[in-house]
């Protein structure tokens, strides 16, 4: 945000502020989440470029559509262990997950 329109906002009695801040998330809560949203981007790109339905890398990963359909969300019911696995029935390497994490 710029700094212009922070100023201006907090002049008229508004707070400005981060999402982990509004919700009181933890540093670790936050970095949490953010993994999740780096590893269900990079399962979608990957499922797409090797031309496949959620449904085929549902079925690679012992998993449902559903559930990977949630995974492409980076919704809280699903474990990191299982976006993991998905990522690594795609013929994801140790090296690429370990930078798609850190993105």
């Amino acid at each position: 945000m710029e700094k212009a329109k922070k100023e201006r906002l907090e002049k008229n009695g508004w707070k400005v502020g981060d999402i982990d801040e509004f919700l009181g998330l933890s540093e670790a809560e936050m970095a949490i989440i953010e993994m999740k949203v780096a590893l269900a981007k990079a399962l979608i790109a990957k499922r797409k470029a090797n031309g496949l339905s959620q449904e085929e890398v549902a079925k690679m990963s012992g998993t449902s559509q559903s559930r990977l359909a949630k995974m492409e969300k980076a919704n809280s019911s699903v474990s990191l262990e299982l976006m993991i696995r998905a990522l690594f029935s795609l013929g994801t390497t140790k090296k690429e997950l370990l930078k798609m994490m850190a993105a």
